[in-house]
């Protein structure tokens, strides 16, 4: 195996590295913004639209499985390509989409535009990750950029949590007059990327063909290292998404709240998992990633175990609601995103940190697929148990994968060089 310090770029100068750094932190919170917006699109199609449960649980699908299939097909060729110019044609197609939903207003429009984001994630993803070992110097730089970045991740979460919060208090659909603000952020991101430098040079093969850089993650898939790494990452993002994805409904419908107070409770899972991401740097430097990440799969366990009891005593607020008098599940479930915060930037710069610049490609587009498939699963699987059971059965549930994922990473953990 590679030496971790062998595996990163020297950065380049301060304020080229500022200047690229902050350009895909800000296409990074976009893109969280509009991904992580499905759970409260779930709620207002189904409200204002007259789409059905089982229906708007497939939106998930319509901006996961583009992520895998973009990913697969297209992660390794990206240095060959350009990890800039990728990153530009995702913020044009996502920013023209945006701006097309108020006048088209349909859920044929909103898969459309999921499919969009879909695509444009796996782009400035695997190029967002393959540029962190471009601008920093070392292991130790790597994961607190990365935590950093996952971590304004979860803070444009939040922000789009916010944006269709307040939209959901319109009548009818002009919660769609949301999206032209955010093609504005696109425009915005797009100009500041288009004029921030940055040396791609180290990250090319030069020698290799297009069939040899399409096949790159091949040999990634062969080592044992690399398949419980992606399983860990697969079980991860199933119960992020799971809990993400189906808070809002689980508000409104298990809960008994209004909708606005719905999606609105909902901001407290990114914004906990932004607090986490945005903290946990130093916490897993001191403590090491491993112990870090079982101690927090323990807490979501027992905030599971303890929020979800309280669920059944809740009653109808009515005219009362507000944030104060709201069930005490409501600031439970939200606030497993404390804790899911340091998994993924943490085993994701780990197995990164491990592998030499040219894989970082490859590597992280088989990151984006199995993560893809898992937030496609976990949303799937838990929306039609909503819809089988109830909310309560469905979030219970998802102990099991919580219980898989501390078995994989004690393995992952064996496995990685100290």
């Amino acid at each position: 195996m590679t030496q971790p310090s062998s595996s990163l770029h020297a950065a380049p100068a301060a304020t080229g590295t500022l200047r690229i750094k902050l350009a895909i932190v800000l296409t990074y919170m976009l893109f969280g913004a509009l991904l992580n917006s499905v759970g409260a699109v779930n709620l207002l199609v189904v409200q204002t639209l007259g789409v059905a449960r089982q229906d708007a649980a497939l939106l998930d699908a319509w901006k996961d499985l583009p992520i895998a299939l973009t990913s697969f097909l297209v992660a390794s060729l990206l240095p060959r390509l350009g990890l800039k110019r990728s990153m530009l044609l995702a913020l044009a197609a996502v920013g023209a989409a945006c701006l097309a939903m108020p006048v088209l207003s349909a859920f044929w429009a909103i898969k459309l535009l999921f499919a969009t984001l879909g695509a444009g994630f796996a782009l400035v993803k695997v190029s967002a990750y393959s540029m962190i070992g471009l601008v920093t110097r070392d292991r130790a730089g790597h994961a607190r950029f990365t935590n950093l970045l996952e971590g304004l991740f979860m803070v444009g979460v939040l922000s789009g949590y916010l944006l269709f919060s307040q939209a959901a208090h319109a009548e009818g659909r002009h919660w769609f007059d949301v999206y032209p603000l955010l093609a504005a952020l696109s425009g915005a991101a797009f100009v500041l990327l288009l004029l921030s430098p940055l040396d791609e040079g180290p990250i090319r093969s030069p020698g290799t063909t297009v069939a040899q850089d399409l096949l790159a993650m091949a040999p990634l898939l062969r080592l044992a290292l690399v398949v419980v790494f992606l399983l860990s990452a697969f079980l991860y993002v199933l119960v992020e998404q799971g809990i993400s994805t189906w808070l809002p409904s689980f508000n409104k419908e298990v809960l008994h709240l209004p909708t606005a107070m719905s999606v609105g409770l909902a901001v407290i899972m990114p914004a906990s998992t932004a607090l986490g991401r945005l903290t946990s740097a130093a916490v897993i430097g001191r403590l090491g990633w491993f112990a870090v990440v079982i101690a927090c799969l323990a807490g979501i366990a027992a905030l599971i175990l303890v929020a979800l009891p309280l669920a059944g005593h809740a009653q109808a607020l009515g005219s009362d609601a507000g944030w104060l008098n709201a069930p005490a599940t409501a600031y439970l479930l939200p606030a497993t995103g404390l804790l899911l915060a340091p998994i993924y930037p943490a085993i994701n710069s780990a197995m990164l940190s491990a592998l030499p610049q040219r894989q970082h490609a490859a590597m992280t587009g088989l990151i984006v697929v199995f993560s893809a498939l898992g937030g496609t699963l976990g949303s799937f699987i838990t929306g039609r148990l909503f819809v089988a059971f109830d909310g309560t059965t469905a979030f219970a549930l998802l102990l099991v994968p919580v219980a898989v994922l501390a078995v994989s990473l004690t393995r992952l953990r064996r496995q990685l060089a100290p």
